[in-house]
C-alpha cells in the first residue's frame, strides 16, 4: 500500500496537484478542532464544519481525547494557542465511536496473540505507565467531551479567554450537537 501512495504522490507532485493546497502554518479562523481518527470523518468533518485547507489546526487521535493534562493532544493546542494564534478550540468527539467502551483487558488479549509478552507489559507498568487508564476509552460521550473541555479550559497554561466548546458530530449526516458543560 504504501508503495502504491509513493507512485501516487510522485504524479500528484509532477502535475502540480498540490497548488490548490498551498496556505501557511498559520490558521486563518483561529481555530483548532480536536477529533477523533475515525476515517469516516477523514472528509466529513472539514466539509460539515465548512472547513477548507488553512482554516484551521486539526489534532486527531482516538476518541478525540485529552487523556492527561500534558499528553500529546493538549501539548498540540498549547502550541496552537502560542504559536499559531488560536482563539478558539472545538471538541468534536462523534457517534458510534470506536473509543467508546475500549480497554486494556481487549488489547491486552491482542496483544499476548501479536507477540507482545507480558514481561513486556509489566516492564511498562514498572516504569510508571497505568495501561489500564492510557488504553481506556470512555462508556458516555457527551461524559467524555465534557471531561475533555474541562480538562483544556482548566488547564494552567490555557489562557483563559480561550474559548473551548465541544460538540457530537453524527458521524454519518455531519450534523452537530452541542454538549454543555
Amino acid at each position: 500500500m504504501i508503495d502504491e501512495i509513493l507512485t501516487f504522490n510522485k504524479q500528484f507532485v509532477d502535475s502540480k496537484s498540490y497548488e490548490q493546497y498551498i496556505t501557511d502554518k498559520y490558521p486563518d479562523k483561529r481555530l483548532a478542532v480536536l477529533s477523533c481518527m475515525d476515517t469516516r470523518l477523514t472528509s466529513l468533518l472539514p466539509a460539515a464544519l465548512g472547513l477548507k485547507n488553512g482554516d484551521a489546526k486539526i489534532i486527531k487521535n482516538a476518541g478525540g481525547l485529552v487523556i492527561s493534562p500534558f499528553d500529546s493532544a493538549m501539548r498540540s493546542l498549547i502550541v496552537a494557542i502560542y504559536e499559531l494564534g488560536v482563539q478558539e478550540i472545538m471538541v468534536v468527539a462523534h457517534s458510534h465511536c470506536g473509543a467508546c467502551h475500549m480497554s486494556y483487558d481487549h488489547f491486552h488479549e491482542q496483544m499476548l496473540s501479536r507477540g507482545v509478552s507480558d514481561k513486556t507489559l509489566d516492564t511498562i507498568r514498572k516504569c510508571g505507565i497505568d495501561l489500564n487508564h492510557w488504553l481506556e476509552g470512555f462508556k458516555d460521550t457527551p461524559e467524555s467531551v465534557k471531561r475533555t473541555v474541562n480538562t483544556i479550559t482548566t488547564h494552567p497554561l490555557v489562557p483563559s479567554d480561550i474559548i473551548v466548546r465541544g460538540f457530537i458530530i453524527d458521524s454519518e449526516t455531519g450534523e452537530l450537537e452541542e454538549v454543555k458543560a
